[in-house]
């Protein structure tokens, strides 16, 4: 396997220099473009790695369904479809197009900006400093590796920068969709963005959607199936931005990216794979990432279709 990971990779690396930097955020264009890593973990707990696959990069968009995780298990599947949709919005992650009719509740995607900012809302804790504090345990629970911290330099590059966040977070505000302190909600999505993550850590994650919310320890539930079925639907309608229709038909698998440059892949009951590639597409997701995915999946026969 890992023979294959290497030859894959090589032929997929022109794509790195293809893409572009997320330099909207300032500390984000600090990335080495040539960076191009992959990690497997296969159901019976086999892993296979290649290239920069130890390259520590900052999650980003891809925590999006985790905070749907606890979302869905701080509260309820039937709460949460109160004000989440479930729908593919076929607008970028950082939309703002909306007008006081549009931005229904029920419309509010959770792997878009606006939607990830309303699930911090649904987060429980005492303080806010709780709320994320759970997400950051969570997040180092599933991915195996309680190493796993927050680059600060890029949270307060996002606080700086993050006029359009702020501006949904308010028009959140403004409709009664949400409730909390925007600043301060708006603190946690920033922080959640920033945790630092490595190919290894986004694979173990996959591993355990995979495996409906199972760990790699006997016996290890982690989150139920019927929430992990529920997060595998989003990621895979919905998980790679308004490139989520173009990436089934390519790839066929519950993904997530982030503008980091990383790509969490879900290959339900086989595999988690967690990719690196800081040069993005016009979509926000990683050019040589998605081509590797592609070449796997035909290989490997991965495809849910």
């Amino acid at each position: 396997m890992e023979e294959l990971l290497e030859r894959l990779l090589e032929e997929c690396r022109s794509y790195t220099r293809l893409g572009k930097l997320a330099d909207y955020i300032p500390e984000l264009s600090k990335a080495d473009i040539n960076d191009f890593g992959v990690y497997l973990v296969n159901s019976d707990g086999k892993e296979f790695y290649a290239g920069d696959f130890d390259k520590k990069f900052t999650i980003q968009s891809i925590i999006k369904p985790l905070l749907l995780l606890m979302a869905l298990m701080d509260n309820t599947t039937e709460y949460v479809r109160q004000y989440i949709g479930v729908e593919a919005t076929g607008k970028p992650f950082n939309a703002i197009d909306y007008s006081e009719q549009l931005i229904l509740k029920e419309h509010i995607n959770p792997m878009v900006n606006i939607g990830a900012i309303e699930m911090c809302s649904m987060i429980h804790g005492e303080t806010y400093e709780e709320r994320f504090d759970r997400l950051l345990a969570f997040t180092r629970k599933l991915a195996g590796n309680p190493e796993i911290d927050v680059d600060e330099a890029v949270y307060l590059s996002e606080k700086r920068t993050g006029n359009k966040n702020r501006a949904l977070a308010y028009l959140l505000k403004s409709s009664g969709i949400i409730d909390d302190d925007v600043e301060e909600i708006l603190d946690i999505y920033f922080r959640a963005c920033s945790i630092r993550v490595t190919c290894k850590d986004l694979a173990n994650i996959g591993f355990v959607l995979a495996n409906h919310g199972r760990g790699k320890k006997t016996g290890e539930v982690l989150f139920s199936g019927r929430h992990a079925r529920f997060v595998n639907a989003i990621l895979a309608t919905c998980g790679m931005y308004d490139g989520s229709g173009d990436f089934a038909i390519k790839v066929g698998l519950p993904a997530k990216s982030g503008v980091g440059g990383g790509i969490m892949a879900v290959s339900p009951t086989r595999m988690g794979i967690g990719i690196y590639s800081p040069g993005l597409d016009k979509k926000g997701n990683s050019l040589a990432g998605i081509q590797m995915l592609e070449q796997l999946s035909e290989t490997l026969y991965l495809s849910m279709f």
